[in-house]
C-alpha cells in the first residue's frame, strides 16, 4: 500500500487532532448538567451545523453538488456513524466504560480485516504490530475495572466498533469524494433520532453555552477532522491514531476536575502513546 508522503502526514495530523477533540467528551459530560438525550440532541444539532457551515464556506455554490456526490456510500457512512453513536450511549448505560473501551480498542484489527475483505488492501505489519501494542495499553488502562455479566452492553459496544470500522473503510474506499456532507448528515440524524426523549427547551444559561461548545468542538470538529484525515491515510492507521483518545480523556478530566487517574491508566496511556509514536517513526523511516 502506497501513500503520498505529504498527504499521509497531513492525514495523520488531522486524525490525531480528531482524537484530541473526541477526548473532551468526558470533560463536557461532567461540565453540563442535563440528561443524556438532551445532551445528545444539542450536541448533534450544533455539530451538524458546524460541519454544514464549513461545507458551504468551502464549496460555495457547489455545496448542493457536494452533498449529491456522496451517493450511497455517503449514506452508508452516515448511517453507520448515527447508529454507532446511539449504540455507544446505550452501551455506557448497560455496561461499564471499561468494557466499552476495551471492545473499541479492537477497531484497528476490525478495520484492517474489513479493508482486506472489501478492497483487498493489506496493512503494513508495523501498523498491525502497533495496533496490538495499543490494544495492550488499553487493556492495562481499564483491566482492573473490567466487569462481567453485561451481555447487552458489550454487544452494543461490539456493534458500535464494527460500524465505526466500516465507516472508516467506506471513507477510505471513496477517498476521491469528500464525505463531509455524510458527517453533517450523521450529526443531524443523531439529533433527530433522540429528539423524542430529549427536552431541548429545558436547557438554559451556561448549560446551553457549554452544549454549543460540546457540539462544535468535540463532535463537529472531531468528525470534520476524522472524516477529512481518513481520506488521506489507511483506515487501519486512522483507527490506531484514534486509540489516543483512551489515555487523553482521563488526563483531561484529571487536569480540569482534579480526578487523579490510577497508576494503571497512566501506564496504559504511556503504552498507547508509545505504539502510536512508534508507528509514525517506523513508517517515516521506511518511506523513500
Amino acid at each position: 500500500m502506497t501513500e503520498d508522503r505529504s498527504q499521509a502526514w497531513q492525514g495523520v495530523t488531522l486524525v490525531v487532532l480528531s482524537a484530541f477533540a473526541f477526548s473532551t467528551a468526558g470533560f463536557f459530560t461532567r461540565l453540563i448538567d442535563t440528561d443524556v438525550w438532551t445532551m445528545l440532541f444539542w450536541r448533534g444539532l450544533f455539530g451538524g451545523l458546524l460541519i454544514a457551515g464549513y461545507i458551504v464556506w468551502r464549496e460555495g455554490a457547489g455545496a448542493v453538488l457536494a452533498v449529491r456526490r456522496i451517493g450511497r456510500a455517503g449514506l452508508v457512512a452516515a448511517a453507520c456513524s448515527t447508529v454507532a453513536t446511539i449504540c455507544f450511549i446505550n452501551a455506557l448505560r448497560e455496561t461499564t466504560v471499561a468494557d466499552v473501551l476495551v471492545i473499541n480498542a479492537t477497531a484497528p484489527f476490525m478495520t484492517a480485516g474489513l479493508a482486506w475483505a472489501w478492497t483487498g488492501a493489506r496493512e503494513r505489519w508495523t501498523t498491525l504490530a502497533a495496533s496490538l501494542v495499543a490494544l495492550l495499553g488499553v487493556v492495562v488502562t481499564v483491566g482492573a475495572a473490567l466487569a462481567s455479566g453485561h451481555l447487552l452492553g458489550n454487544f452494543l459496544a461490539l456493534v458500535m466498533t464494527i460500524l465505526i470500522s466500516t465507516m472508516m473503510v467506506v471513507i477510505r474506499r471513496h477517498r476521491d469524494v469528500s464525505m463531509l456532507p455524510a458527517a453533517s448528515l450523521s450529526a443531524f440524524l443523531c439529533a433527530l433520532v433522540v429528539w423524542p426523549w430529549a427536552d431541548p427547551a429545558g436547557v438554559t444559561g451556561s448549560n446551553f453555552f457549554y452544549l454549543a461548545l460540546f457540539g462544535t468542538t468535540q463532535f463537529g470538529l472531531g468528525m470534520l477532522l476524522l472524516t477529512t484525515g481518513t481520506r488521506l491515510i489507511s483506515a487501519t492507521r486512522s483507527a490506531l491514531m484514534g486509540a489516543l483518545e483512551t489515555p487523553l480523556a482521563p488526563a483531561l478530566v484529571w487536569l480540569a476536575f482534579g480526578e487523579v487517574p490510577p497508576l494503571a491508566t497512566c501506564l496504559g496511556g504511556a503504552i498507547v502513546l508509545t505504539a502510536v509514536v512508534g508507528d509514525l517513526l517506523v513508517t517515516r523511516e521506511n518511506r523513500p
